[in-house]
């Protein structure tokens, strides 16, 4: 399926509202505060690279290692609620540090299992990933996940179907509007709902260092941080006046670090201030969306876009 087709005909919104969406208690804008823990897995992982790479390798191991808890101390200071997407590799071998998640009332959602691109598994490979994933999160969480975040920032044409089937209520994976929307998989009576993310709302965008490309020598590896902070309270500030819902796309080992601490502590500060601010974890607003959007919008849905 061509991927322009494959995206209009699977993660296009399902329902759109010209008016700005009613939020719980007369709440004026949402927030859903979201993290990655990916830890070391990715493509260096999937390959076999990391074992190679030490270096590589407890670099993406602070994030659960020693930045996570630094996260939820700060998140807890300010009462916050946050979902954090972790793939089942991490809960394997970080247990008692994702255990505190859950522990510090936040919640924790699928990742994939070594943080693998769906758009390049088969059914069946997308399939055995999930039911990986669901086993290690029963065996040391003893719960199973009810959201999903793509590892690779894209999915394939049977992963809609997959996710309901492994019993994914929503997916905060692509990028269709500023608000959460519906999608529907084809024989699949419940429309899964998405809480889409944005780049811009990714701290890897401006905070991840990079040694190479080494040319320019003078090139900066990474952006300002007052920069990076204006750009976030602008995005804020344009989703809040508004009335829509930002969700981030942030990295405890990106973002995670004392230097950097800081910036999510403004950032949130600043949100705080405003009047009207829903904080809530993913699920929470998938279920909000769900019982106040879902009714009767199949009516509303073109036939091409119920796949």
């Amino acid at each position: 399926m061509p991927i322009i087709e494959r995206h209009v005909r699977g993660a296009m919104p399902a329902r759109a509202h010209a008016e700005a969406p009613r939020w719980p208690h007369g709440q004026r804008s949402c927030v859903a505060l979201a993290f990655d823990l990916d830890g070391p897995t990715g493509d260096a992982m999937l390959d076999g690279s990391i074992w190679r790479n030490p270096a590589y390798f407890t670099l993406g191991s602070y994030g659960p290692w020693r930045a996570l808890r630094r996260l939820l101390d700060m998140l807890c200071e300010r009462s916050v609620p946050a979902t954090f997407f972790v793939p089942a590799w991490v809960v394997e071998h970080w247990p008692r540090q994702c255990a505190a998640i859950i522990e510090g009332g936040h919640e924790i959602a699928y990742h994939g299992y070594r943080h693998e691109a769906f758009w390049t598994l088969d059914r069946d490979g997308q399939r055995a990933v999930m039911e990986r994933s669901a086993q290690v999160f029963e065996r040391h969480l003893g719960m199973r996940p009810v959201g999903f975040r793509t590892p690779s920032g894209d999915w394939g044409p049977d992963t809609l179907r997959v996710l309901a089937e492994a019993g994914v209520r929503y997916s905060s994976s692509m990028r269709g509007d500023d608000r959460p929307y519906l999608v529907h998989a084809e024989g699949i009576a419940e429309p899964m709902v998405e809480i889409p993310g944005r780049w811009e709302l990714d701290d890897y965008a401006s905070l991840a260092y990079h040694r190479n490309p080494d040319f320019p020598a003078s090139l900066d590896r990474i952006a300002s941080y007052d920069t990076t902070l204006d750009n976030w309270r602008r995005e804020f500030d344009g989703s809040h006046r508004d009335g829509l819902c930002l969700t981030t796309l942030f990295h405890p080992k990106v973002s995670g670090k004392p230097g950097r601490i800081p910036l999510l502590e403004r950032l949130i500060d600043h949100m705080r201030e405003q009047d009207g601010v829903w904080f809530a974890a993913c699920r929470d607003v998938a279920q909000w969306w769900r019982d106040t959007y879902a009714a009767g919008a199949s009516e509303d849905v073109p036939q091409d876009l119920r796949r």
